[in-house]
């Protein structure tokens, strides 16, 4: 399974240093339309069999953009799901980061390890990413046996074929997917938008848990920064049907930004 996530476009809060969570609903900005358009045409022609975003309305708009620009995506169904909605941060929601820095001081602590007062831990916040790639794996599973193989005549519809021509595999990866070596070829392509820190906290799951590889050129610090609005991952994700073991992820890229150069930010 290949699996895309990417964080929403900017939202005028972003740019202001301004907590959103999952509170305040903040539609996206120019500068986030712009970046999201920027997204779906550098996504245009990556065949997705499912896509679920959170039920935030800047993630709802982003993936709306993305999938408009689709040349191969326009009848997926998008499924929301609250488990993919920003961490919560409880009474910090609608204040400045400069805020919610200085409570964490005031706490004796530091951010993002803080937990505002009706917000969620990183614990949880991780928690509930174990659980929607739980609920991921075994719905593709499930559905992996109804699927028809790709024609070794007809590539285009390969779905890993579409990611390669964007994404840097690299030779481990396409091994994996060389029909010639024996290998199971990719049975889903999944387009997850959600947000930040969120994506923060999944990452963690797969690097800790699931002891994610890295590509070569990627350090573990470098893996663990919240991404960039719409900033694009891309896993490999494999697993084997009736069999109690942890899937193996592994990490193509982490907050590639190739689709953001151009994209002017609007004052």
């Amino acid at each position: 399974m290949g699996r895309s996530l990417l964080p929403s476009g900017q939202t005028r809060l972003n740019k202001e240093k301004v907590i959103q969570g999952q509170g305040v609903d903040e539609p996206l900005s120019e500068t986030g339309f712009k970046q999201t358009a920027a997204a779906g045409v550098f996504l245009n022609n990556v065949k997705f069999t499912h896509v679920f975003s959170s039920d935030l309305i800047r993630t709802k708009q982003t993936v709306h953009g993305i999938l408009e620009k689709s040349k191969c995506c326009q009848d997926v169904t998008v499924k929301y799901d609250s488990r993919l909605r920003e961490r919560k941060y409880g009474v910090a929601e609608g204040k400045g980061l400069s805020e919610l820095k200085a409570m964490a001081k005031a706490a004796g602590e530091e951010c993002p390890g803080f937990t505002p007062p009706g917000g969620e831990t990183l614990d949880e916040v991780k928690m509930r990413g174990k659980d929607f790639f739980g609920f991921l794996c075994q719905l593709i599973l499930k559905e992996a046996g109804q699927k028809e193989p790709c024609s070794s005549g007809a590539p285009s519809s390969c779905l890993e074929t579409s990611l390669a021509e964007i994404f840097p595999l690299g030779k481990n990866c396409a091994s994996k997917f060389n029909s010639d070596s024996g290998a199971p070829e990719l049975v889903a392509s999944v387009l997850v938008v959600s947000h930040g820190a969120y994506m923060k906290g999944l990452f963690d799951y797969f690097l800790t848990d699931l002891e994610c590889s890295l590509p070569a050129t990627l350090s573990k610090s470098e893996f663990v920064p919240v991404s960039s609005n719409t900033g694009i991952s891309l896993f490999i994700i494999n697993f084997e049907k009736g069999r109690e073991v942890k899937p193996t992820v592994q990490c193509v890229c982490v907050n590639l930004q190739d689709h953001l150069n151009g994209v002017t930010e609007t004052c």
